[in-house]
């Protein structure tokens, strides 16, 4: 079940929403340029390391490049492969426009990173110990679903859904499109806690994504997103 669309029109241009797009797709090609062990290194230098943040917060001084506490902000720049970018870029494009017009800009970024770096932290809080890299926006795109879920329950989202052999193209509505998505990860994240790794293939976090989620219906309203509606910058 993949989204298309949604129904829900904006009267602003979203340059933030944009902006975010395309610095996850110059990130992105600047990956592939890199051979496999540079590409290694770059996501062991600006991915979120859980067992090397928990060494960081416990006072251990380390040798990184970057302060492990900044990679709470530059992973979600980060992505394992094409159909990662894709899926997250569809989603913020999808979901984004209209909380960035319910924000205005300036809160919407806030919004948006602040998502990001308390849906590392929820994934790092359930993997204290690990060594994998974390990485991707998806976190900050489930902050963005989790506003948007509050704001738009009834807006329709136009979604390819696969039936065997056939596709159809429903109009779900939000709050069920949404809050399935929601509960999935959030079973997939307690599944995760017997595993050996809670970290998806790839460093994809399904307790990143939940935390995401939760996190950006509580900061959402906080930040106005049922304030006067009218374009903001």
């Amino acid at each position: 079940m993949f989204p298309i669309h949604d129904e829900t029109p904006t009267r602003i241009t979203p340059f933030v929403t944009y902006a975010l797009i395309g610095a996850n797709i110059f990130i992105f090609l600047y990956q592939l340029a890199l051979s496999s062990s540079e590409l290694q290194q770059f996501f062991q230098t600006y991915a979120l390391v859980p067992r090397e943040l928990s060494a960081a917060l416990a006072g251990e001084a380390g040798d990184r490049l970057v302060p492990e506490a900044l990679t709470l902000v530059s992973s979600q720049f980060l992505h394992g492969g094409i159909a990662h970018i894709l899926g997250n870029m569809l989603f913020l494009w999808i979901f984004g426009n209209n909380i960035e017009e319910q924000l205005g800009h300036i809160k919407y970024l806030i919004f948006y990173i602040a998502c990001g770096v308390l849906a590392a932290l929820t994934q790092w809080f359930f993997s204290m110990g690990s060594g994998i890299p974390s990485l991707g926006a998806s976190g900050a795109i489930a902050g963005v679903m989790g506003a948007y879920i509050l704001k738009f329950p009834q807006a329709r989202i136009r979604t390819m859904v696969f039936l065997g052999p056939f596709i159809t193209f429903p109009r779900i509505p939000a709050f069920f499109f949404l809050g399935f998505w929601f509960v999935m990860q959030a079973l997939y994240g307690v599944v995760s806690l017997n595993a050996q790794s809670t970290v998806e293939t790839g460093g994809i976090a399904y307790w990143a994504h939940a935390g995401g989620f939760v996190f950006g219906a509580i900061l959402g309203p906080l930040l106005g997103l049922f304030s006067d509606s009218s374009p903001r910058s």
